[in-house]
């Protein structure tokens, strides 16, 4: 993992950026120099060829092709690589036709460009279903035998397939496994001896018992002095799972580690970014709330816009705009209620625009009034904070920022409607809160529009 501004990205994936990247601009170096000698020329290509690498970039992103492939078939892979495709071949044509250059130079530009598109979508495809992306593995053994261990292994194999796990150690005082016993490392020797002879390069300590000398605080010093990482349960899941695990996190650990970062240049920042990018989707998206506004209204009697109590900042309480999805009679009986799949207070047009969650889009109107933010945690409503507060630890940190029209829990976490879905939930909320910088806000954006174009965990 790589850690950039705060977030954790997996290697990998930075690899396969830099290298589609890389492939792009290469192209149209190779085609110039061999065809023009004129600086000038040379000077054009590097500026358009950044453009168009930077497109694609987006492009990719947004379409969710540098996400973890290893949860969709190649179907999928390659619908989502024709997707961009067909976005990417007119972007890399229009860069290239607007070069100040003769006529030949430009047509020869033109061609080297959408081939190095065609073959970056290729490439997409080969590296998200082919093997050879397991090579460079990083070989983890697992310190621990019981329960804690167990989970770290799934969710190990469930976030990162490619991950080798050497095994288990048993810690010290533990008498009773969980895990399989032909994954167990007979304890022989140190823990820094059994580290160094199977070659491991992160250890991850999941003791289930802790007490009376059980963690061999100098093994583990010894293992770090010779290269190998070594991770506690809650910056383990932080860093590989992009979320601040509940069950594994103690309030030292909030409290004295590094994040939440709440000062004064990001919040001017943040806002800065908030109203700029807002007012510029609501003057592209005009005509769509237009249309969607009088589809509303002429299939059900009722206002077209909802207007809803929710908790922001700091606990104040704003009402939320979004378009009206469902029958204006559907909490008739005054009792606040979670949407359901297939909800059948859903109109025809209320299904369509959750769907691609056009119902959203006047909430642009909240970020506007500084009642919101364009990416934070999604504002729940009093009646159901209340009752989360009670139940789930560390629910109201949430409230320490603005909360958003999307959010880093709603492009990683599918629609829910029950306390394990909001606990779910708010790992991936902590995690945001604790290291959100606007490199985030701005992935978060690009895989929103992913989720978008593919409708998941629409409700």
């Amino acid at each position: 993992m790589v850690r950039i501004f705060n977030h954790y990205l997996h290697r990998r994936t930075l690899v396969q950026v830099l290298f589609d990247l890389g492939l792009i601009i290469a192209a149209l170096f190779a085609v110039v120099l061999s065809q023009a000698d004129s600086a000038q020329v040379i000077g054009l290509a590097a500026s358009y060829g950044l453009s168009l690498a930077g497109g694609m970039f987006v492009i990719n992103s947004a379409s969710g092709l540098y996400q973890q492939a290893h949860k969709r078939s190649l179907t999928q892979s390659c619908a989502r690589a024709l997707f961009a495709l067909l976005v990417g071949l007119p972007l890399a044509y229009g860069l290239v036709s607007l070069m100040p250059v003769a006529p030949e130079h430009r047509q020869l530009i033109g061609s080297a460009a959408m081939i190095a598109v065609a073959l970056v979508m290729v490439h997409r495809v080969y590296a998200a279903h082919s093997s050879a992306q397991a090579a460079g593995r990083t070989k983890i053994l697992i310190f621990g035998s019981g329960a804690a261990a167990l989970s770290v292994a799934d969710s190990l194999r469930a976030a990162d397939p490619h991950a080798d796990i050497v095994g288990f150690l048993p810690g010290p005082n533990e008498t009773e496994f969980q895990v399989p016993p032909d994954q167990l490392i007979p304890s022989q020797g140190s823990l820094t001896e059994a580290a160094l002879r199977l070659g491991v390069d992160e250890i991850v300590v999941a003791l289930s018992e802790r007490r009376g000398g059980s963690m061999p605080l100098r093994q583990l010093l010894d293992c770090k002095l010779y290269g190998i990482r070594v991770l506690d349960l809650a910056t383990y899941f932080e860093k590989t799972l992009n979320q601040i695990k509940i069950s594994h996190v103690y309030a030292g650990w909030l409290i004295f580690g590094d994040g939440f970062n709440q000062g004064v240049m990001r919040t001017l920042v943040k806002r800065l970014f908030d109203l700029l990018s807002a007012a510029l989707i609501l003057v592209f998206a005009a005509p769509i709330m237009l249309i969607t506004a009088l589809l509303i209204k002429l299939e059900s009697s009722g206002p077209v816009f909802y207007k809803q109590e929710r908790v922001g900042l700091n606990g104040r309480i704003f009402n939320v705009i979004k378009f009206r999805s469902m029958r204006a009679d559907a909490e008739k009986d005054g009792k606040p209620r979670w949407a359901t799949k297939n909800d059948d207070r859903i109109t025809r047009v209320g299904r369509f625009i959750r769907l691609v969650r056009i119902d959203e889009l006047p909430q642009l109107i909240n970020v506007l009034r500084g009642e919101m933010s364009l990416v934070g945690p999604r504002p729940e409503r009093p009646f159901f904070v209340d009752e989360l507060v009670a139940k789930i630890p560390y629910y109201a940190v949430r409230h320490s920022v603005k909360p958003g029209v999307t959010g880093w829990a709603q492009v990683r976490y599918e629609y829910g409607s029950t306390v394990e879905d909001s606990i779910e939930k708010l790992q991936y909320d902590l995690y945001y809160v604790k290291n959100h910088t606007l490199f985030l806000d701005l992935l978060i954006m690009l895989e929103t529009v992913a989720v978008v174009l593919t409708g998941r965990g629409a409700r």
